[in-house]
């Protein structure tokens, strides 16, 4: 997968969240989860969801369309999470569309979703109405390999999921080693879209089932909690500064802590199988299995064939409007405690894109159970210019 000026752009969402519905921060009570009529303002047709959920949609818009905030907000919302909720004609438009594709999807394919926003536009804000040629007679693109559920082709002359899985623990320093593993305690940098791609310090911690990062930002301390039950962000970036997560993104916090400490991945996902087309990351020949997670969610896992270690997850969060995914790469594996850990990866999603890299990483540390608890609402850091 290519990241260019596409990338960056829909990447822009996450420091500026709110696209094409309109938002401003409701400083009413708080819900558990908060919906996004309660936190923006301005909210016609996105209702009735959470505000992870409606935030995510807008990635969806943004990786439909390729645009950014601006693009369909105001010039000065790029300032004002108030002036998110101005109208525009964007917004006006995407409000009719989304009204249109829910009715084409009630009236003609009985009430399940076949069409989203990516159907027609493909990353183009207006809709191809003539056929091209070129792409007709040309080579037609690959296969990506994120899709859930691409046809089982040559399943017969692969491993099983079992046995993939297997190497990948005795990969990792065998299965025995795996399961002495009872903390991780890293220190590193982060580098993303919500630090404008300057590299600041992180802190990550782990246990089985628990995990937690800290981003030292220049503006504050974005914060990631997941307590094994329940997940949270509380950033400085972020419309509001503490945010329950529901749906996909609890299960996608709930994989980033299961796949730290793998020992018990066979019984941690389910319905695993193999089987999939042969495909290449980063120009190496990879194997995948798919699963799902204890929530139903389809998982994809993505193994070098040479040294059997992980070097890619995708998951997928079910927005209102299309489903979408993420992934997560690994790479620079080190022993710790006898055990190989990923001392680097890049987490990619609709509206943003991160990199992690650690410089030390120790395990089998005690860790406050403080570190796992529901965080503290953000708070920016006082500049001298705002004191």
């Amino acid at each position: 997968m290519k990241f260019g000026s596409r990338g960056a752009i829909r990447g822009a969402v996450t420091t500026l969240a709110v696209c094409l519905i309109g938002a401003g921060w409701a400083r009413g009570q708080e819900q558990k989860p908060q919906l996004a009529e309660d936190a923006f303002k301005n909210i016609q047709v996105l209702r009735g969801i959470s505000v992870d959920q409606f935030l995510g949609t807008m990635g969806f818009f943004a990786a439909s369309l390729s645009l950014n905030c601006t693009d369909c907000h105001t010039a000065e919302s790029g300032g004002s999470w108030a002036r998110y909720a101005d109208d525009t004609a964007l917004k006006n438009t995407a409000r009719r569309m989304v009204v249109m594709v829910n009715a084409i999807n009630k009236a003609d394919f009985g009430g399940e979703r076949k069409i989203t926003c990516y159907t027609c536009h493909r990353g183009s804000q207006r809709p191809e109405v003539t056929p091209s040629l070129a792409e007709q007679y040309g080579t037609p693109p690959p296969e990506d390999p994120d899709r859930v559920e691409i046809l089982n082709l040559n399943g017969a002359n692969q491993p099983s999921a079992e046995q993939i899985l297997d190497k990948y623990l005795q990969a990792l320093g065998g299965a025995a080693q795996v399961a002495k593993l009872t903390s991780l305690v890293g220190k590193g940098t982060y580098t993303g879209f919500d630090t404008d791609f300057a590299k600041v310090p992180i802190d990550y911690y782990a246990k089985p089932g628990l995990r937690t990062t800290v981003v030292h930002t220049l503006a504050g301390d974005n914060t990631t909690v997941y307590d094994g039950q329940q997940a949270w962000v509380a950033a400085v970036d972020k419309p509001v500064p503490l945010m329950p997560l529901t749906g996909g993104d609890l299960e996608g916090a709930r994989v980033d802590a299961g796949l730290a400490f793998p020992a018990q991945i066979k019984q941690e996902f389910k319905n695993w199988r193999s089987g999939f087309p042969a495909i290449t990351v980063n120009d190496k020949p990879v194997q995948v299995i798919e699963g799902t997670t204890p929530g139903g969610s389809a998982i994809k896992l993505y193994f070098d064939k040479e040294t059997g270690l992980l070097v890619r997850q995708v998951r997928y969060n079910n927005t209102i409007i299309g489903l979408t995914p993420s992934h997560v790469e690994y790479s620079d594996y080190r022993a710790v405690n006898g055990v190989k850990v990923p001392f680097h990866w890049t987490a990619t999603w609709v509206d943003g894109q991160s990199t992690t890299d650690l410089s030390s990483v120790q395990a089998n540390v005690p860790i406050d159970a403080a570190r796992f608890t529901k965080p503290a609402p953000a708070v920016p850091k006082q500049t001298s210019a705002s004191r």
